[in-house]
C-alpha cells in the first residue's frame, strides 16, 4: 500500500522513528540495522511494509531494498511475525542472516531473539533456496541520492520488482547492465534478456 516514505526524521528511539511527509508524522518501526544509519534532522527514504492488524496498523521501514526483501521473506515463514522478523534483523547483519540460512546454521539462528530450534529449521527450509547474498546481489541503498537524482540500477530494479520479478532473478541481469546510462535503457536490456529465457 506504502512502498516509501520520504521525508525528514523528527524522532529517534530504539525501535522506532518518527518521519515527517509534508507535515504528517508517521510512525515507523526500524531494525537496528537501519536506525543506525539516521539521525534526527536527516531526510531520508524508507522502505516501507504495512501491517494490518485488527486492533493497529502499523509501518516497518527499511534503509535499503535488501532489507526490505529480507524482511518480506522472513514473513512468509509460518510462525514468524513482523516484531520477530524485526528482531531478528537488529540482531545480526542482512547478509549473515542470509547466510546462516543458506548454510544451515541452526546454532547461528536458534540464537536470534524469538527463533527456537523448529523455527530455524522451518527458516532453513523455507528459505535456503530464496535468500541471497553479497555474491549473489548487488545491495542498494535509498532511492533518494540527496541531489534530486535517482540512481539508474535502483529504479530500473524497483521498476522490475513492479512488473513481478523477483530480486533474484533482476540481480545478475542488473551486473550486466551497470554501464548503461538511463533507466529505460536498463528495463529494455533486462526485459530482452529475460524474453530469451
Amino acid at each position: 500500500m506504502i512502498g516509501y516514505l520520504n521525508g525528514k526524521i523528527s524522532h529517534l528511539l530504539i525501535d522506532y522513528c518518527l518521519i515527517n511527509v509534508n507535515g504528517v508524522g508517521y510512525r515507523v518501526f526500524i531494525a537496528g540495522s537501519t536506525r543506525a544509519k539516521l539521525s534526527v534532522g536527516s531526510t531520508v527514504t524508507l522502505f516501507t511494509y504495512l501491517n494490518v492488524r485488527e486492533d493497529a496498523m502499523l509501518l516497518y521501514g527499511f534503509y535499503t531494498q535488501a532489507e526490505y526483501d529480507l524482511f518480506l521473506k522472513l514473513l512468509s515463514v509460518s510462525g514468524i511475525g513482523p516484531k520477530v522478523a524485526l528482531g531478528m534483523m537488529s540482531a545480526i547483519t542482512v547478509e549473515n542472516l542470509s547466510k546462516a540460512i543458506q548454510q544451515k546454521q541452526i546454532g547461528v539462528l536458534t540464537k536470534l531473539p524469538g527463533i527456537g530450534k523448529k523455527s530455524a529449521e522451518r527458516l532453513i527450509l523455507e528459505l535456503k533456496d530464496k535468500v541471497q547474498t553479497a555474491d549473489d546481489v548487488v545491495m542498494f541503498d535509498v532511492i533518494d541520492t540527496g541531489d534530486g537524482e535517482t540512481d539508474v540500477i535502483s529504479e530500473a530494479s524497483q521498476a522490475l520488482v513492479a512488473l513481478g520479478y523477483t530480486q533474484a532473478e533482476i540481480m545478475p541481469l542488473l551486473r550486466k547492465a551497470m554501464d548503461l546510462k538511463t533507466v529505460e535503457d536498463v528495463i529494455k536490456f533486462a526485459l530482452k534478456e529475460f524474453a530469451r529465457r
